[in-house]
């Protein structure tokens, strides 16, 4: 009888063992897991304007949304920004292009029912854009790509919940 019992025991702790195995390789092959912040401990306010990419993933990680120092498209064009005249800072000095949805048309990220994707620049300093953005969900993700959405980094969440 103890026998028996080691044996089911056994098989199903092989099954558990093969099926965190097969789960931990969903990651899309366009996105690395970062598995250790960063020695550098940033802290952040939910009064403060940050534009960098450790600063704006710990504030959305912390507080749910973005700092106060980006706008939407839609904001900045009400404001007078025109996207071919790269003109944002003379209609909205300081600010930065954030929380528009991200679509995810190319399915790089993961995917789960109800889940939103949404946008915002990194780095920005008045000017073109450039290719730095953070694309967070509403569940909790953050990534971070350098080259506008080629490739993701995951900086806080779990893709596998």
């Amino acid at each position: 009888m103890k026998k028996i019992v080691l044996s089911i025991l056994f098989v199903f702790l092989l099954l558990i063992g093969g099926v965190n195995i097969f789960n931990n390789n969903q990651t899309s092959q366009n996105v690395n897991v970062k598995t250790s912040q960063s020695d550098d401990k940033k802290t952040v306010t939910e009064n403060g304007n940050y534009s960098s990419k450790e600063e704006v993933a710990l504030y959305i990680h912390t507080y749910g949304k973005l700092p106060s120092n980006f706008i939407t498209k839609s904001q900045a064009k009400d404001l007078g920004w025109d996207s071919k005249k790269a003109n944002l800072w003379e209609v909205a000095k300081g600010k930065s292009l954030g929380g528009d949805r991200f679509s995810n048309r190319e399915k790089t990220l993961p995917y789960k029912q109800g889940r939103q994707y949404y946008e915002c620049d990194i780095d920005y300093d008045g000017g073109h854009r450039g290719a730095k953005r953070i694309v967070y969900s509403s569940d909790g993700l953050v990534y971070y790509t350098e080259d506008h959405y080629a490739t993701f980094t995951l900086l806080y969440g779990q893709e596998n919940i």
